[in-house]
Formats: C-alpha cells, structure tokens, sequence
C-alpha cells in the first residue's frame, strides 16, 4: 500500500507547511505516527500499511525534518504545535497517538494537556539513561554531513544511536527516503541539525494522562532503561509496559514484526471509538 502525501498549514503554525503520509480509509479512526529527532515520516513506511487496515495512518514530518518547511526560526515547543496543528486541521478528532523517542515526548506532552488522545504509544522515550549516551547521539546527530552524490549519501547514511539489528534493505529504503540535494550542489540529510540545540518543553504532568498508555522499550535501549521504563508506567494512571528481546532505542526498525504485534494487540484490547 503506497502512501498519499498531503501538506498543510494551520492557524497554529501559520509560516510553516506541513507534510504528511497518509494510509487507509479517511473515514476510519485516526492514529497518528510521530517520528524521533533526526528522522522523518518514511521511518513508518514499512509498518503503516499494517496498521491501515482498521485505521486512517497519518505520518507527520514535523518542522525541520522530511519534506515539511525547514524555517530559519528555531522556536521551543515547535515540535509540540506542530502535532497541535496537524490536530487542528484534522477536526479534533479522536486519535490513537503514537510516538518513537523525540516524538514519544512530545505526544506524551500532548497527551497530558489535550483531550483529544483516545490511545498512547510510547516507544523508547529518554528515561533513565546515561546523560553521557544522550549527549553523544546528540552531538552525532548536529554534524551537518553532505557528501558529493546522491548514491554516497545513501550508502553513507546511518541511524544515531545504531541499529545493529536492522536489516540493510530496511535501512537503505528508509537513507532513499532521508536524503536530499543542498543548495551547493552537494547533498545531504532531510532534518536540520540546528534543532538539537533548543531546549525542551518542561517536563509534563505524567498525571494529567487519563488515556490507556503503552511504554514499549528495546531490552538493549540504554535511552530508555528498564528502571525508567517502570518508573514511567507507574506515573501513569492507566500504563503497560512491553519490552521487546533484541532491540535496542530503534525497535521500529531492530524488530519490527515484534512491535507491529504489541502495537496490534494493544490496539485490539481498547474500548471501541465512542466508548465511555
């Protein structure tokens, strides 16, 4: 199933367009894909169609990164109104969220100030690991690289922190996707590397969460740990927690059949849409 693409803006991010990957019937529920820092709405494609047969996919790039805008104004929260105008412009309708690392923050953000969140997936959000090991993905992920083709970018491109069990089809497909032409003629990555210096939102109220929650960790993640795995689902009023065996932070791509089945079987045991 190939995606179509829509861009939009919003009232909430008026000089910034907007791009997203859609899949599935538009009249069906909608679950929302968020990428991590550095990645963009293709790291879904090979899981999306799966999880179109009951839902309406959207796959947002946010600001910065894929084919949405890449503005010269660095703003806090600018990730977080992103998701709070593709919301926008989809009606406020009910949605089941999902959220990989970067994303998972700031859907767990949304998720504590918005009504709007019928369902949460967290996958491998920071908590818990060594402040070292975050530095480092982050300062490896503000190299602005470019390199002479398109093909040298390709075979160049790799995932921050590793995915040591990600198959090369998976990570080539996902480099084709990523990879851009510069205005010097050289070509480069498809996020703006400027965006790991602006600080984060305050922490939110984990509380606040009143929606069915899914803590999803990689047994090798030292972003996520198992202690701040089970810290975070203890904060949260109504939490579970799935680990899965041979994953590192990247469990969309280290095992993704794995968490294909948890998000399903997660998805399977909520209440209908409408429900009390």
């Amino acid at each position: 199933m190939e995606p179509t693409t829509e861009k939009f803006s919003s009232d909430l991010a008026p000089d910034v367009v907007l791009h997203t990957l859609q899949w599935g019937n538009r009249d069906a529920p909608a679950l929302v894909l968020l990428h991590g820092g550095g990645a963009n709405a293709h790291w879904w494609d090979h899981l999306a169609p799966a999880l179109a047969d009951r839902h309406h996919v959207i796959a947002l790039d946010f600001r910065g990164h894929g084919d949405s805008d890449h503005p010269d104004e660095l703003l806090t929260g600018a990730f977080n109104i992103d998701l709070e105008a593709l919301c926008d412009h989809m009606g406020h309708v009910p949605l089941v969220l999902v959220g990989h690392s970067m994303g998972a923050h700031v859907a767990l953000d949304h998720a504590a100030r918005f009504d709007d969140v019928r369902a949460l997936a967290l996958i491998d959000p920071s908590r818990g690991g060594a402040r070292r090991s975050r530095r480092a993905a982050r300062l490896a992920l503000a190299l602005r690289r470019s390199y002479a083709s398109r093909d040298e970018a390709i075979d160049r491109f790799r995932f921050v922190p590793g995915a040591e069990h990600c198959e090369e089809t998976l990570r080539r497909s996902i480099a084709e996707q990523s990879v851009r032409e510069e205005a010097d003629g050289r070509f480069g990555f498809k996020f703006d590397p400027r965006w790991f210096g602006v600080p984060s939102r305050p922490p939110p109220d984990t509380t606040a969460v009143s929606c069915p929650t899914l803590v999803v960790r990689g047994q090798e993640s030292e972003i996520l740990t198992a202690s701040g795995a089970e810290e975070l689902v203890a904060e949260l009023p109504d939490a579970k927690l799935a680990e899965i065996g041979r994953a590192g932070h990247h469990v969309l791509l280290d095992r993704p059949d794995e968490l294909l089945a948890a998000l399903r079987g997660w998805i399977a045991e909520l209440p209908a849409t409408g429900a009390p």
